[in-house]
């Protein structure tokens, strides 16, 4: 067992905030002697993690966009590598954000730090080279989804499934009643959830054609009512412009309640990411968007070797939802197909039905805890 009373966390964006939260509070349980310091968001500060940095400077997309920030982001490795000769931590915990994890994971095997990742990065979608290199720098892989566990193993990569932590917090923060009350919905009135994403630069570029997609359908459909996901790294005033800029749009901006926005909608718009997974989970059909700079996109084209891009289809291993990623995102295109959406219940509830699919295969409640256990064994060999 290490002498040192540490250990690093590190979780560069608002998901990575959000799960790593948990296994901060299952360390306080488990290694109640251990500080935990590093990187996280506002769910980490509050479980009591001491922050260096946090995630609303780390979150940044894309690679065009890395490279702007590089400056600032070596700044931000180097002191993390001060941070760790000065306090020998016993181990170190990354959370995803694979661009800056994996590089830092080499550099604590190099010290002798104890590394268990978190949450695969993607590998199997844009990298399957850099897995024998993966095995080589990290102790234990913990993932969140099943299928990656033979991928990783056969590299002879430690990996655990611990299943996800998403399972863990999905409880709608209104019931349907007081969700209706507090945002002056009407019953019985289809709702049509806009949830543009957690970052500034995912709402800039998604949030205009989401409000133009939700002008077109209320034409189509006077009495749809339009919520608005406010993000918990952002604020009202931020998104306040964009519906400016559609007063034709009856919309409302809805805080602390993504999930029970998820629960409740009749359907929804989702920006690629974990988020269509929490959807997913609450079983409410829904259309996948994403877009990100054209270098960014191109570049990514070259990479990933996936057929879906929405983690709720790779986890169905079909396409459940439809996706619009890129040029494709066309507000006239997309009204079209949720519309149909609407006209049709039968196309709702199958939907649903196979939406339901992808909650099974994410396995039980307990992620946090099954992550901190791993880390404590690590820290006691």
């Amino acid at each position: 067992m290490s002498d040192a009373k540490h250990i690093l966390m590190i979780a560069g964006e608002p998901s990575g905030d959000a799960h790593g939260a948990g296994v901060v509070r299952a360390l306080k349980q488990i290694l109640p002697d251990y500080a935990v310091f590093g990187i996280g968001g506002e769910q980490m500060l509050a479980a009591g993690q001491e922050q260096l940095y946090t995630t609303r400077e780390m979150a940044i997309i894309g690679f065009t966009e890395v490279v702007k920030h590089l400056p600032f982001l070596r700044r931000v490795f180097r002191h993390i590598e001060q941070e760790v000769r000065q306090r020998r931590p016993a181990c170190a915990i990354l959370i995803d954000y694979p661009g800056f994890n994996l590089r830092l994971a080499g550099r604590l095997h190099q010290a002798g730090v104890p590394v268990l990742y978190y949450i695969a990065p993607q590998v199997w979608a844009w990298g399957a080279k850099r897995i024998p290199k993966m095995a080589r720098i990290i102790d234990h892989l913990a993932v969140v989804f099943p299928f990656e566990v033979p991928i990783f193993q056969q590299a002879g990569l430690k990996t655990t499934f611990v299943g996800h932590p998403l399972l863990e917090r999905l409880q709608p923060e209104l019931s349907k009643a007081a969700f209706f009350k507090k945002f002056n919905l009407a019953d019985q009135v289809p709702i049509l959830g806009l949830l543009p994403g957690s970052r500034q630069q995912e709402v800039r570029r998604l949030l205009p054609d989401m409000l133009a997609t939700a002008e077109i359908m209320q034409k189509q459909h006077p009495g749809l009512q339009v919520v608005v996901s406010v993000s918990p790294d952002l604020n009202e005033a931020f998104y306040r412009p964009f519906l400016q800029q559609w007063p034709s749009v009856r919309a409302t901006l809805v805080n602390h309640a993504t999930y029970a926005i998820m629960q409740h909608a009749t359907l929804c718009l989702v920006s690629s990411g974990t988020a269509t997974l929490e959807t997913a989970c609450f079983g409410t059909p829904m259309a996948i968007v994403y877009r990100v700079s054209r270098l960014t996109y191109a570049i990514g084209r070259r990479l990933v070797k996936l057929d879906h891009i929405g983690l709720a289809n790779i986890v169905a291993g079909e396409r459940v939802v439809p996706e619009f990623i890129q040029d494709a995102f066309q507000p006239d295109v997309v009204a079209s197909e949720m519309l149909a959406l609407l006209q049709h219940p039968s196309r709702l509830a199958e939907m649903r039905q196979k939406l339901r699919t992808v909650r099974e295969k994410l396995g039980t409640p307990g992620a946090s805890e099954r992550v901190a256990k791993i880390a404590a064994e690590m820290v006691c060999q």
